[in-house]
């Protein structure tokens, strides 16, 4: 586990605030995998990285995935994750403020893109495509528990769209969910994270939407109670935030660091 070692010696800022308090449970087995609660969005990538944070460190890491909010309300309801990789600064905050996570702990770790794609195989080229007389359904993640979805209501207001196609949208539980409606035809268009499409090959295409049509969708990472006496939990932080590795991974899924 030396690998482990390296890296949590080198992250000094997270490392300060893994003091003990009073009261906490003991340490976990070196051996066990750092249990993360992550974004779907990210699943591709935190996939990756996981794989090579494994590779380089020989620590072992064990994915949660969903939608931020649902994931941060069975923080709060006391699943036993150790890092929080939400889609949004929203909830790192909450938690930290809440006592859920160790303060100070809370970084950016990417910024996600979000993109339109549509059910057919034709390049959807901007957002003309929403004024389409033709279209009948335009998928999106909840906007009350998914940072994208609420995203995707954003460019619709900032179009003046959002009114045209109220009586559209359908929801899915999370972004892939409504990746997933379009990909099977049960939704004409749909918003999605561009992760969710680099790679693909079915033809599909879609258009980067202007970031300055929504908010900045900063996905922010936090080291949540469980794991503030773990190095491994703290090791994991620090690859994703730090290591080239898991900046390479971050370009290729369409992600950029703040």
């Amino acid at each position: 586990m030396r690998g482990i070692r390296r890296l949590a010696a080198a992250g000094l800022v997270l490392a300060s605030l893994l003091m003990p308090r009073p009261g906490s449970a003991g340490p976990r087995a070196e051996e066990d995998p750092v249990r993360v609660a992550a974004a779907t969005n990210f699943a591709r990538a935190a996939r990756a990285i996981g794989a090579a944070f494994e590779q380089e460190t020989g620590g072992r890491v064990r994915f949660s995935f969903g939608a931020t909010g649902q994931l941060y309300a069975q923080i709060v309801q006391g699943a036993p994750f150790e890092v929080f990789l939400a889609a949004d600064s929203e909830r790192p905050k909450r938690a930290e403020h809440g006592g859920l996570a160790v303060q100070g702990s809370r970084r950016t770790y990417a910024v996600g893109r979000l993109v339109l794609v549509g059910a057919d195989r034709r390049r959807v080229a901007g957002p003309d495509a929403l004024s389409d007389p033709s279209l009948r359904r335009i998928a999106l993640a909840n906007p009350r528990t998914a940072p994208y979805g609420r995203a995707a209501v954003e460019v619709m207001e900032s179009l003046g769209v959002a009114e045209a196609l109220s009586g559209k949208r359908i929801f899915g539980n999370n972004v892939a969910q409504a990746h997933q409606f379009v990909l099977t035809g049960n939704a004409g268009l749909g918003f999605v994270a561009l992760s969710q499409t680099i790679g693909r090959e079915d033809g599909r295409s879609g258009w980067k939407v202007p970031e300055d049509l929504h908010r900045p969708i900063r996905q922010q990472a936090v080291l949540l109670e469980a794991g503030r006496d773990r190095p491994e939990a703290m090791a994991f932080l620090d690859f994703l935030l730090h290591s080239e590795t898991a900046g390479v991974v971050l370009s290729r899924y369409g992600y950029r660091r703040d």
